[in-house]
């Protein structure tokens, strides 16, 4: 791997930016390069959130994603805003609830309601996106990322959350059967 970079949003509160610090932390802990950057609305919930994370065996020199590998979006408006018309070759993940015509080809994933559902917690829908990203682009050894997702998440959540990280990799299982 010599470069990925990486495009995560949603609405303020669905964990966008703590799951892109898990997955660059993950990068770090393989002695990879990796940077994060985060933006948000003006709104402490609800509003258009981003994270990006570069990821690369070389040194980063800018810190923001041009030319995103893979983008997430959780909601209708994450969609509209940064990911819709992404160049052939971006893989491009949903949530199953995005309810805006979708470009060709991109891949759209009960996250949210494997969360809400199978654990009984949407807030760990972050988590199980990031399960799904990895098992698509493979940016890190899922250890790592296990391990990282464990060093972040609140005490007494480490089992929730690997759970939660562990259904990520099972809904890409499934939707390539």
């Amino acid at each position: 791997m010599k470069r990925s970079e990486i495009r995560l949003s949603g609405s303020g509160g669905q964990g966008i930016i703590l799951a892109g610090i898990i997955l660059a932390e993950a990068a770090l802990l393989e002695g990879k390069n990796a940077v994060q950057s985060q933006s948000y609305g003006p709104e402490a919930r609800g509003g258009a959130s981003k994270s990006e994370v570069i990821i690369s065996s070389e040194s980063v020199d800018y810190p923001k994603v041009t030319d995103p590998s893979l983008v997430l979006a959780l909601t209708s408006e994450a969609y509209t805003k940064y990911a819709r018309g992404c160049s052939a070759g971006v893989v491009v993940l949903v949530d199953d609830s995005v309810n805006t015509l979708l470009d060709e080809g991109v891949l759209s994933l009960p996250i949210i309601r494997t969360a809400r559902e199978e654990l009984g917690r949407p807030i760990v829908a972050n988590i199980v996106a990031l399960g799904a990203i990895n098992g698509v682009a493979k940016l890190v050894a899922p250890e790592s990322l296990e391990k990282a997702v464990l060093n972040r998440v609140p005490k007494g959540t480490e089992d929730l959350n690997r759970k939660a990280l562990h259904l990520g990799y099972k809904l890409i299982a499934e939707s390539n059967s």
